[in-house]
């Protein structure tokens, strides 16, 4: 059940009313997680900031999905797991790789070391390596896409985190 209410333009105060307002106007309705980040008009200013900023990634969009599995298997937001996973889909990742992602890895190497690595930015990235930040060159990622990576990893963060903490869960689970 949701500890934190969901706002409207109508009910929200402040920044949040125009940032609500902009987005239904052009999106027409709005998720649960953005009406009630609405509560806090730099949370969910950061939040559309960032995720617009991450839009222009290098990173490969299916990549960038298997890192988010990884990453909210581990943080444990259903909502976000579930999220990815359809989007997995939609851009045409196999349930064997959406699989090896819910455990962090893939099939292929070069995708595997870059989960690998943001598993790490997520779990203990001191123990990130020269060699290994060497290695996803070789692997054909550009210092762009590894620094993406980074950003990738702290948007799961923001929304896992958000969604836990307001008591966000996926449909089926909301009437368990």
């Amino acid at each position: 059940m949701p500890r934190l209410t969901r706002l409207t333009p109508d009910t929200a105060a402040g920044a949040s009313r125009g940032l609500l307002a902009d987005l239904v106007s052009r999106h027409g309705e709005i998720g649960d997680m953005v009406s009630t980040m609405a509560h806090s008009p730099a949370v969910l200013g950061g939040y559309l900031r960032l995720s617009r900023a991450m839009r222009r990634a290098k990173l490969d969009r299916r990549i960038s999905e298997r890192i988010s599995i990884a990453v909210q298997v581990l943080q444990g937001c259903g909502l976000c797991l579930d999220a990815h996973v359809r989007a997995a889909r939609a851009l045409g990742v196999d349930e064997e790789e959406i699989e090896r992602a819910r455990v962090g890895t893939s099939a292929a190497p070069a995708t595997a070391a870059i989960v690998t690595l943001a598993l790490q930015i997520y779990c203990e990235p001191t123990s990130i390596t020269d060699e290994q930040v060497a290695a996803l060159r070789e692997h054909g990622y550009s210092d762009r896409a590894i620094a993406d990576v980074v950003g990738v990893v702290a948007l799961n963060i923001l929304t896992g985190a958000f969604n836990l903490l307001a008591g966000l869960t996926p449909k089926s689970e909301a009437g368990a």
